[in-house]
């Protein structure tokens, strides 16, 4: 059989996944018998099914009326001879495998030899279910998404005997629906998508009942750092904490071998009665039963957790099913995205994370929890082993750009596209400014800027420093005005103030006097936790000379600025982080890697739309606002007429990430 001789589907099960498995079917032009043990419950989905249709053709996602999709679908009370000549059935009874035996033994005996018989089941085994029929290599699973109408994943999962050609009808059909579909090769409890998110749920949970963070920190974690469209403990409650608690509970009946038991936290709940959103309360509490408010969350708790440790054992888990083919990494990932929602696949923010950092990671919640689960899968100490540590080494899960690194004499240049680091390279003199590191600078600033591989720049300084200022011993033998005359700093400022790619000053420790002027022409200031940053130039009788005078106040206030520059005192990372100086404030010890992160987060936007709001919030600063929002509006019409604005618009309406290319 192929996919194009299925004319009639059967959908087995009116409640909410088979009503909507229903509409898509009828919507991609198919005949449909939607069956279940009463007309009341088939009219009460045909009812669900027309509402639905009728907000689609509202939006204009359908074209046709909503009455010809409904006539496409036959209610049928029971299972009898009516629906005999349906070619491919999808079953989306209760999840009981008792239940999912009766059906699927009845259906072998009334469709006809070539027919599929899918199931929906979101956890039981295929080849457990394949058991009640005479055709196991017929059967299969094909696993949709809540709302089936607006989810696009499809996870197709061979049994033990389902065959290819089986396997790749499901697979065709499911893009015939207008779906993407993701191929399983191995019967696995949980398909993937709910094994990656079980692996996030379940760190999440020992790292509250550990008292390593709290469910709060987790959820600024996950929103903040990693970009979850909700928290985890969030999406608990909003999915209903009664659920994670069966899921949970059904782990070691549905074949899931682990040492980890229940988590406390979700038992304690729902013997409580606190499930969530339902019922008002969960983790967090909800204006009334059913009525959802995003809960408010400080981004500063985000700094409080390292986000590799809610990642590391869904990695893991990701990394034995590659190494077992169980599936793709490109599907893995693809049903990350789609299934959970978020904006990279799991090996995408394991290769950004750096793969060493969660094999330390899962060291660490193997230490904290004793559990055996955490121990290393054997791909990821392969990829250490081998280097292979993802963005940071040029390769990981996926190929990145060749790293290169070229030292020259004050400065060292690395290029992990789409990245670029700047380190400015005299540790021994705190990373002073003398005359030929600005020059360095200056070139490798020109450099970088027309070398299409680097969207994003980052400067930072090697040992102990960014930069304590300007080398002193090389600036006494100056004339008053040689140091007028002396623009080379000022230039290099100025062009970074105006670079056309973003840079981030990456603030390692000391930030000092031209060292801060510098930091403070980046567009974005990251500091670790153990950097101080002053302009102390008022300590020997001069002031700052580089625009510090004039940047200083504008970031942080008059005010606050002359107490600074009066004093000549230093400010912590965090208290600079209050007054505004830097824009984030991590911990020194992945310091690195979360100047990554957020580099990487803003290299995948549009070069184009980076330059223009760059150039609209630098240029309308220094102008009235009206003068400020005509330049606004100007550079707002001419992104329309670039290839990214038509790439990130249809990249929208698709519900994928855009490929911007900076046309």
């Amino acid at each position: 059989m192929k996919v194009e001789d299925i004319k009639k589907i059967l959908v087995v099960g009116a409640g909410t996944m088979g009503h909507g498995i229903a509409e898509v079917a009828a919507i991609a032009g198919y005949q449909v018998y939607l069956s279940d043990i009463s007309q009341d419950i088939l009219n009460s989905a045909l009812e669900r099914i027309r509402w639905s249709l009728s907000k689609l053709q509202e939006r204009g996602q359908i074209k046709e009326s909503t009455d010809s999709v409904l006539s496409r679908i036959k209610p049928v009370v029971g299972l009898d001879k009516s629906v005999s000549d349906a070619d491919f059935s999808i079953e989306a009874a209760p999840e009981r495998l008792d239940i999912k035996k009766q059906v699927f033994s009845k259906l072998d005996e009334l469709l006809p030899p070539h027919a599929i018989l899918a199931s929906n089941t979101s956890s039981l085994p295929i080849s457990r279910i394949a058991e009640a029929t005479k055709r196991p290599e017929k059967v299969v699973g094909m696993h949709f998404f809540n709302p089936p109408v607006l989810m696009q994943l499809v996870e197709v999962m061979k049994g033990d005997k389902t065959s290819d050609e089986t396997a790749k009808i499901t697979y065709e059909l499911a893009k015939k629906f207008g779906k993407q579909p993701i191929m399983i090769n191995k019967d696995i409890p949980g398909y993937i998508v709910n094994r990656i998110l079980g692996g996030i749920n379940i760190a999440a949970c020992i790292l509250v009942e550990k008292k390593i963070a709290d469910f709060k920190e987790i959820d600024a974690v996950a929103r903040y750092k990693l970009g979850f469209p909700m928290g985890v403990f969030e999406l608990m409650d909003y999915t209903g904490i009664d659920v994670a608690y069966y899921v949970s509970k059904s782990r070691e009946e549905l074949g899931i071998k682990d040492d980890i038991p229940i988590c406390s936290l979700i038992e304690e709940k729902f013997k409580n009665n606190e499930l969530g959103v339902k019922t008002g309360k969960g983790f967090y509490t909800y204006p009334a039963p059913g009525k959802y408010v995003k809960p408010e969350l400080p981004k500063e708790l985000a700094d409080k957790l390292n986000p590799v440790l809610l990642l590391a054992g869904a990695i893991n888990e990701a990394a034995r099913l590659l190494r077992e083919n169980v599936a793709t990494k490109e599907d893995i990932d693809l049903g990350v995205r789609l299934g959970l929602g978020l904006p990279k696949g799991i090996f995408q923010y394991a290769d950004e994370l750096g793969i060493d950092n969660v094999v330390k990671a899962l060291d660490e919640l193997k230490a904290i929890s004793g559990y055996k689960s955490y121990s290393v899968d054997p791909l990821l100490a392969q990829m250490v082993s081998e280097n292979k540590l993802g963005v940071k080494t040029g390769v990981g899960f996926y190929q990145y750009g060749k790293v290169e690194e070229r030292k020259l004499n004050t400065i060292i240049i690395r290029i992990e596209p789409p990245l670029a680091w700047i380190i400015l390279n005299r540790p021994e003199r705190l990373n002073a400014l003398n005359a030929e590191l600005i020059s360095e600078l200056d070139r490798a600033l020109d450099e970088l800027e027309i070398n299409d591989q680097v969207r994003v720049v980052i400067l930072t300084g090697n040992g102990r420093a960014f930069s304590a200022g300007a080398d002193i011993t090389s600036f006494v033998s100056l004339r008053p005005i040689d140091v007028i005359r002396l623009r080379t700093l000022r230039n290099v400022i100025n062009k970074i103030a105006l670079y056309t790619k973003p840079v981030i000053a990456a603030l390692n420790g000391f930030t000092l006097g031209g060292g801060l002027e510098i930091a403070m022409a980046c567009d974005i200031r990251i500091a670790s936790e153990v950097a101080q940053l002053g302009q102390p130039e008022i300590n020997i009788g001069i002031i700052p000379g580089a625009g510090g005078t004039q940047r200083l106040p504008r970031l942080i206030g008059k005010g606050r600025a002359k107490l600074l520059i009066y004093t000549g005192d230093m400010v912590s990372a965090e208290e600079a982080y209050k007054m505004g100086l830097v824009d984030l404030v991590v911990p020194a010890n992945r310091f690195e890697d979360e100047v990554r992160r957020v580099a990487l987060k803003i290299a995948e936007k549009s070069p184009l739309s980076l330059l223009a709001a760059k150039l609209a919030i630098e240029l309308g600063n220094e102008a009235n606002i009206w003068t400020g929002q005509t330049l606004e509006a100007t550079l707002f019409g001419l992104l329309f007429t670039t290839k990214d604005v038509e790439e990130g618009v249809k990249a929208f309406l698709e519900k994928r990430k855009p490929q911007f290319k900076g046309e």
